[in-house]
């Protein structure tokens, strides 16, 4: 459970101090803050002109000398400031999670550091928290009444010889990451979070993302061409073309308006999350960490709250199937032969009768398969209308709502997305957002939230090199949380892929509701149709292999239970690796392989076998292919 008590390292309190600051009684130069491990270091100062800070790996630094601090009414309050003597506090605890692993840690070392801007006579707070993964800040700036114009002014500054992976802002989120040395990062570049980070001479790796956007607007990054990144909020970004394209020039441009904040200012946490290695990123809980857990009154178990429900979905919309009432309840049908949970249904059901609805709820409902149905945000902008349409999904007895085409980070929009959730959940509806921001750790408030796009996905139809992309969002934008990728294809649409790696790509994604591209029935008549079936949509366990890197290979040894899967997605580049199954428990699993074919990468080879923990599986991968296997307990 939590705990929160004042730290014991005699040096570090005697160096800033046991108790809370008495109005700046003992100003500090510097605050420093050390992860519980002693490994990662935050520390906080006054520069020559500005607030500064750096955070260092093993005293090797990761962000080095960046600017620090909050515009407020156009006065940015990180200039000429002062800080005061710190309070010092921490936590310890685990709580449930959903997808990448069942159980999170929260555990830091943090410092609320008062704050003075003195020409404007304003005292506000950073805080500051170290995890033994990573680090997160944000701005507390006290106010009344009167509604106040927020800015930001906190920049990233990375180490020379840094690689960088990111994509700019012209599909929002829904773009492919480039890779590029920092050097290379000219200015002006702008970056959709997570921006991932290798660093020099195998130093580790780092991402730079936000949690908790609640009532401020979303934050983009963009290069300043001398090796930084500077935080840019919502009303800054350019209008992507998604947007532009559905609400047009005019309502784009009454969005770069700053939003003004009423009482105290809370900012989002800005995170780097840190590690040796891509498995240390893979399973930070950070984002989820700084979020606020459930509301009680609508999640009285959490997680465990009985309508919120993950598992699979058979989706309409990208390999055939006929678009009417009787081709949705095929697939139905076919769902409940997969034994997937869901039926996710496009627009089409706006044009049927309340009485075709409740036929099609019903017949699903037959075959353990729950309906949910999508919408045009647009449509439920105002509080009545969007809960009169939750109203009418909870009355026909669907499970699931898919809200789309958002497109932006400005506030009134992150407002939207926080209303969609608290309506839905009082009329007891999961949530599936699309055209949709990263996420921020909604999920963890909100637990409604199953999944969100913000990822350029299968249903991207002019996407290039799948192979390298779906070698990159494992460790870029999946390090934010759950994305709707919508995976598996076995037709054209899969490009130079093979089906292996189709295949393995949904072991590899995280989405508590997984959403198929495939067409049921391909997926009930492939060879490889019992692994289909039996790859979960939530994991207990996640691991990252050594023999991943980022655009090359994505390899994933995840637990479900007492099932253990191995799955390779693999870049543009043919190899053989050999793979220690160490992962498993003890004793004998039987194992279930699927490899790619040599001579064709539109089918797979199928083998049985056994394995222990000490055995190892050498594994020959094509271009854009891919391996999967199950290891079950007899």
């Amino acid at each position: 459970m939590k705990t929160m008590r004042a730290l014991t390292v005699a040096l570090w309190l005697t160096a800033h101090g046991a108790n809370a600051p008495e109005a700046f009684a003992a100003p500090s130069a510097v605050v420093e803050v050390e992860s519980p491990n002693g490994k990662i270091r935050m520390r906080l100062k006054t520069g020559d002109d500005h607030l500064e800070y750096q955070v260092d790996l093993a005293n090797r630094p990761v962000i080095t000398t960046s600017q620090a601090g909050i515009v407020i009414d156009g006065v940015d309050l990180g200039q000429a400031a002062e800080l005061g003597r710190a309070e010092l506090f921490q936590a310890d605890e685990v709580y449930p999670t959903r997808g990448v692993h069942s159980q999170a840690t929260n555990r830091f070392r943090g410092a609320r550091v008062p704050v003075r801007h003195g020409k404007s006579e304003t005292d506000y707070t950073v805080e500051i928290r170290v995890f033994n993964d990573g680090v997160a800040f944000r701005y507390v700036v006290p106010g009344g009444d009167a509604k106040r114009v927020v800015d930001e002014a906190t920049s990233f500054r990375l180490v020379p010889g840094s690689t960088v992976w990111y994509h700019n802002l012209r599909g929002h989120y829904e773009g492919i990451h480039a890779r590029k040395a920092i050097a290379e990062a000219e200015a002006g570049d702008w970056a959709a979070p997570p921006l991932t980070i290798k660093l020099p001479e195998g130093h580790g790796y780092a991402s730079i993302t936000e949690g908790a956007v609640t009532g401020f607007s979303g934050m983009a990054l963009q290069a300043d061409g001398k090796l930084g990144f500077a935080a840019r909020l919502g009303h800054t970004h350019p209008a992507s073309y998604p947007f532009t394209l559905r609400y047009g020039d005019e309502e784009a441009k009454r969005l770069t308006k700053p939003a003004a904040i009423q009482g105290t200012t809370h900012s989002p946490w800005r995170i780097v999350m840190i590690g040796a290695d891509l498995n240390s990123l893979a399973n930070c809980d950070i984002v989820s960490n700084v979020s606020l857990p459930p509301d009680a009154k609508l999640f009285p178990a959490g997680l465990k709250t009985d309508w919120v429900r993950p598992g699979r979905a058979v989706w309409q919309y990208l390999d055939g199937g006929k678009k009417n009432l009787e081709g949705i309840k095929e697939f139905s049908r076919l769902a409940g032969e997969l034994g997937f949970e869901y039926n996710i249904v496009e627009g089409l059901w706006q044009k049927w009768s309340d009485a075709e609805l409740r036929d099609l709820v019903q017949y699903s409902k037959d075959r353990n398969v729950g309906i949910w149905l999508w919408k045009h945000s647009r449509d439920i902008r105002s509080p009545e209308a969007r809960r009169a349409f939750f109203r009418k999904c909870q009355d026909a007895g669907v499970v699931g709502v898919k809200l789309d085409f958002f497109d932006h980070e400005a506030k009134e929009v992150v407002d939207l997305f926080e209303a969609c959730l608290r309506d839905a959940a009082e009329h007891h509806l999961m949530v599936d957002f699309h055209g949709a921001n990263k996420p921020t750790g909604e999920s963890r408030t909100w637990p409604n939230e199953m999944t969100r796009e913000g990822i350029a996905g299968l249903e991207g139809g002019k996407r290039e090199a799948w192979a390298t992309h779906n070698a990159t969002w494992p460790f870029t934008r999946l390090l934010a949380g759950h994305a709707d990728y919508t995976p598996m294809h076995f037709g054209a649409r899969r490009r130079e892929t093979s089906w292996t790696h189709q295949i393995a790509s949904a072991a590899v994604l995280t989405s508590p509701v997984l959403v198929y591209a495939a067409h049921p029935k391909s997926m009930l008549e492939n060879p490889a149709a019992e692994m289909i079936k039996s790859i979960p949509s939530v994991w207990d366990e996640t691991l990252v292999l050594p023999i991943s890197e980022i655009g090359e290979r994505a390899a994933f040894a995840r637990r479900s239970g007492d099932r253990w899967f191995l799955a390779i997605v693999n870049g543009p580049a043919a190899g053989t690796v050999r793979v220690p199954t160490s992962f498993l428990g003890a004793g004998t699993y039987q194992a279930m392989l699927v490899r790619d074919r040599e001579d064709e990468p539109a089918a797979v080879k199928i083998e049985e076998a056994t394995a222990t923990k000490d055995d190892s599986i050498a594994i020959d991968l094509r271009a854009g292919g891919g391996f999967i296997a199950r290891f079950v307990k007899p």
